[in-house]
C-alpha cells in the first residue's frame, strides 16, 4: 500500500521537494508517492483538512503557510514552539496532527556534517528577523557558538527574537549538548544592520528574501572575520547575490542552501519513515539537474 505525501504552498510549481522525496523513496524502497499542492491564501486548514481526510499521511508546508500551520495542529514539537512555526505534519492515528520544523536542523547538518564546519566557539550572525530566521535559532544556539547576533532593517524585531530565543533556552537548556555548555554561554542579541560597524563574524547567514530582487542586506564591507564562512537560504544554478558578496569580500567558504533543502527534507522523511536517507546522492543530483 502506497502513502501519500505532499508539499503546500503558494506558489508551488518551483519547489524541488517531489524531485528530493521521490529520490529518497527509491533510495530506502518506502513505498510512497510525493505531490504539490497549490495552497487556498484562505483557507490553509480546508486544504489540510481535504488532504487528510482523503488518506494523506503528511505534508511539508512552505511560503506563505508555516504560521498558518502552527496555529492549526494539535500537538507541536519543542522546535516548532521555539521557532513559532511548522515545515512537517504529521498525521497520527485519529487523525491527529503533530508539527515539526526541521528547517534549523537541516542547516545544521548541511554546515557541520556536509561541510565540517564547527559552530562551537565561534561568532555567528544571522541575517534577518522572519520566519526563515525563526527556525534556525535554537539549533544554532544549542551548537555552542560564543556569539549568535541577529541582525534586521528593522532592529526591534531582532532583539524581540533575541529576546525570545534566550528565555526559551533558560527554559528548557536540556536541548544543549554538555559538552558546550560546559565550556561556555553563548552571548544572544539583536540590532539593526546599521549597528554591525566594526565587527566581525566568523559565519554570516542571510536568511532574508533580498536576493529575489538581486540585492543583499546591507552590512559593513568588512563584516567578515579572516577564514569566515557565508551561507544563504536561498539556491540557484548561479551563485546568488549574497553568495557574490561572499566570493567578493574574502570568505573562505560559500555556500547556498541547496543542502540545508535536501537535509530538512530527510529529517521530514525520517520522521515520516523512521528511515533516514542518505542526502548526498540527492545534493549531486541538483546540482547536475
Amino acid at each position: 500500500m502506497t502513502d501519500r505525501y505532499a508539499v503546500i504552498g503558494n506558489p508551488i510549481a518551483h519547489s524541488k521537494s517531489p524531485i528530493i522525496h521521490a529520490a529518497f523513496a527509491a533510495q530506502t524502497g518506502e513505498p510512497i508517492e510525493y505531490g504539490r499542492i497549490l495552497g487556498d491564501l484562505n483557507d490553509f486548514a480546508g486544504d489540510v483538512r481535504r488532504f487528510v481526510a482523503e488518506g494523506g499521511r503528511g505534508l511539508n508546508v512552505t511560503v506563505p503557510f508555516k504560521t498558518d500551520a502552527f496555529e492549526l495542529l494539535d500537538d507541536l514539537s519543542e522546535q516548532a514552539r521555539a521557532a513559532g512555526a511548522v515545515n512537517t505534519l504529521i498525521v497520527r492515528d485519529g487523525g491527529l496532527l503533530h508539527g515539526d520544523n526541521t528547517d534549523g536542523v537541516g542547516l545544521l547538518r548541511d554546515l557541520t556534517e556536509n561541510h565540517g564546519f564547527a559552530l562551537a566557539g565561534k561568532r555567528v550572525l544571522l541575517l534577518g528577523a522572519g520566519g526563515a530566521a525563526r527556525g534556525l535559532l535554537r539549533p544554532l544556539f544549542d551548537a555552542g557558538p560564543a556569539e549568535l547576533l541577529i541582525a534586521n532593517r528593522t532592529a526591534e524585531k531582532a532583539e524581540a527574537l533575541a529576546t525570545q530565543l534566550a528565555t526559551s533556552a533558560i527554559a528548557s537548556p536540556e536541548t544543549r549538548a554538555d559538552a558546550q555548555t560546559d565550556q561556555q554561554e553563548t552571548a544572544v542579541s539583536g540590532c539593526g544592520l546599521n549597528a554591525l560597524r566594526d565587527q566581525r563574524f566568523d559565519l554570516i547567514i542571510n536568511a532574508t528574501s533580498s536576493g529575489l530582487d538581486d540585492q543583499v542586506p546591507a552590512i559593513p564591507d568588512h563584516c567578515l572575520a579572516a577564514g569566515g564562512w557565508v551561507y544563504d537560504l536561498l539556491y540557484a544554478n548561479e551563485p546568488t547575490p549574497f553568495c557574490r558578496w561572499g566570493q567578493t569580500h574574502g570568505a573562505v567558504r560559500v555556500l547556498d542552501g541547496l543542502g540545508m533543502l535536501v537535509e530538512q527534507a530527510a529529517e521530514s522523511f525520517w520522521l515520516w519513515r523512521g528511515v533516514r536517507p542518505q542526502t548526498a546522492p540527492v545534493i549531486d543530483l541538483l546540482r547536475r539537474r
